[in-house]
């Protein structure tokens, strides 16, 4: 009877011990799968984050922005605009499924092949009531130019490489010409080098 229940005693217990150590196990293996997913999570955030231009967030700011807003701040009067020779180019382009971007009034004296962020090639206007509100500009270089004086490289200002638009296009542009927006005096949620602008609007005009 004593041996009966020494081994009775002793199977109980290597059953608890084994039982004890198969949870332990459960749980070391949920923690290890825990851990690699934040990691994994961490991860994909901080390579989303890397991937995102310098200020491109909604009210992000860069340096490019403003180099834009200190360069064109006597155009948030439309007239000193005219004066220095930007006119107005097509009229108020809106996004196929969202946005828009304004009006356009390009100086074609600054369509030249080169790029300066403190001479943009146009400003971006948004109609209200019948007056002008800027909102932007846009620099333009034709791609051929371009591509020929720069060893086949696109354009890339303070960081922000440009967006090469082909043709024919909606805008008219006989030849493919890269671009680059840059949304200085109105708040993109989409980013502040987004072609299009969903706080603007064409239809205030």
């Amino acid at each position: 009877m004593r041996r009966n229940a020494a081994l009775s005693w002793e199977f109980s217990h290597n059953k608890h011990k084994e039982s004890q150590h198969m949870k332990n196990t459960f749980l070391t293996s949920r923690l290890s799968l825990l851990s690699i997913a934040f990691l994994a999570l961490s991860s994909f955030g901080l390579a989303q984050q890397k991937a995102q231009p310098a200020g491109a967030g909604a009210g992000g700011q860069s340096a490019l922005v403003q180099t834009v807003r200190d360069a064109t701040k006597q155009y948030l009067d439309i007239n000193n605009a005219i004066a220095d020779g930007y006119g107005q180019f097509l009229g108020c382009v809106s996004g196929s499924d969202h946005g828009a971007m304004g009006i356009h009034y390009v100086n074609f004296n600054l369509l030249n092949g080169t790029i300066d962020a403190k001479h943009p090639q146009a400003l971006i206007y948004e109609p209200v009531k019948g007056q002008m509100k800027l909102v932007g500009v846009e620099f333009i270089v034709d791609q051929a130019t371009w591509l020929k004086n720069n060893n086949n490289s696109p354009p890339v200002l303070e960081g922000q490489t440009f967006l090469l638009i082909d043709a024919p296009n909606r805008y008219g542009v006989p030849a493919p010409f890269f671009e680059l927006h840059v949304w200085a005096w109105r708040d993109n949620p989409q980013g502040n080098f987004v072609d299009w602008n969903d706080h603007v609007s064409c239809s205030h005009e």
